[in-house]
């Protein structure tokens, strides 16, 4: 596998008094902003969940290097008697409303327990801030208006983890993604199965897509499109060794068939991974005007050698390429973020990463060009 040589590493959640898991990323880039998320815990395990913390970092376009603030406690993303999970970052760009969704979990109870008894502990919250992520607004339970009576029918549930999408329809809509263990049989254990939470009203309202039509779990969107159609693609966590992706009807609520990606291998029990869309470099070639970025572990018996692949004929699951090494050794949940044109003329991405046995959260950057050197050559 082929290294990929990065601009920039640097740990930004290292474990000692608290463990850190589960990262989110959202690049904003008329502030040149990065804003890192992750999940602060008593413990490694998920069941001590505790938190939401964020740090901020300015990127300076000329060196390419971050500069980050101090960690900061989200405290508005909590609710009495509960731990805040699966940070979801999501920046309005129509409104200036910087969101972050989570779930806020019933403490002493863990996933396996709802699992077990179907009982669904879980709630949908919301959290917003007007001066990107300095301040936040009091916590917003959107369970009931956006799950309804779904809820029960749910052994529990979850958004992400990672960044949200806003699609570049006139309606500017957002897209949260989730996934749901559903009770589908008395006799079976719940099933996942990933979906996403869409609204056409920046967030007033909230409505689900259908369910991806294979069994999945953890999820991330991107947007696709050519001049006639804009699509939502899901790509999901499998249960069956490699990844599950799906895509929408023409951006709205309808899931076409889901297919299994089996250039994308899971490690065993699957493990959470990161995609984005971009510009197509290739004007007039491609009947999608974007191309696909994902991040995930290359290994097939453990969590380990981070990857990036690049698909660009998207949604073409035979079309992803051979994995690009970015980090080597143990790694884990990733979240990526499109910065723009790199020092280099091409893509530049942010990455942040769990290393090192999840005993720290890594960010970097790198370029497309870095990546994948071979789509330049000739030019």
């Amino acid at each position: 596998m082929t290294t990929c040589p990065v601009l920039l590493k640097e740990t930004l959640f290292q474990s000692g008094a608290h463990a850190y898991r589960i990262p989110a990323l959202l690049y904003l880039p008329r502030q040149k902003t990065l804003l890192a998320f992750a999940e602060r815990r008593l413990s490694k395990k998920d069941d001590h969940a505790d938190l939401i913390v964020i740090r901020r970092g300015s990127y300076s376009v000329p060196a390419s290097q971050v500069q980050w603030q101090e960690e900061q406690v989200v405290a508005e993303a909590q609710l009495e008697g509960h731990r805040s999970m699966n940070p979801c970052p999501l920046y309005d760009e129509h409104t200036g409303l910087l969101s972050l969704f989570f779930i806020a979990v019933q403490r002493q109870i863990s996933e396996a327990h709802q699992l077990q008894t179907k009982v669904n502990a879980a709630r949908l919250c919301q959290v917003t801030s007007t001066d990107l992520g300095h301040t936040w607004a009091p916590v917003r339970d959107l369970t009931a208006p956006a799950i309804g009576e779904a809820h029960q029918a749910w052994a529990t549930f979850a958004v992400g983890p990672g960044h949200c999408l806003q699609l570049s329809d006139p309606e500017r809509s957002l897209v949260v993604p989730a996934y749901a263990y559903r009770n589908l049989q008395p006799q079976r254990p719940p099933a996942a199965f990933a979906f996403y939470f869409l609204s056409h009203d920046h967030g007033l309202t909230w409505q689900r897509s259908d369910f991806v039509s294979q069994e999945c779990g953890e999820c991330q969107a991107a947007e696709l499109g050519s001049r006639e159609s804009r699509q939502v693609y899901l790509n999901a966590r499998g249960a069956r060794g490699a990844r599950v992706q799906a895509q929408s009807e023409a951006g709205g609520f309808r899931l076409q068939p889901a297919r299994l990606v089996s250039e994308l291998v899971e490690p065993p029990h699957g493990c959470h991974g990161s995609v984005v869309s971009f510009p197509t470099l290739r004007t007039g070639l491609d009947a999608w005007d974007r191309w696909l970025l994902y991040t995930h572990p290359t290994g097939t018996l453990r969590r380990a050698k981070l990857g990036v692949y690049l698909n660009t004929r998207p949604p073409d699951a035979a079309a992803w390429s051979k994995p690009t090494l970015l980090a080597a050794g143990s790694c884990a949940y990733s979240d990526l973020q499109c910065m723009g044109p790199g020092p280099d003329g091409s893509p530049l991405f942010g990455c942040l990463y769990e290393a090192d046995n999840y005993d720290k959260i890594i960010f970097l950057m790198f370029t497309l060009r870095q990546a994948f050197p071979s789509i330049f050559e000739g030019q």
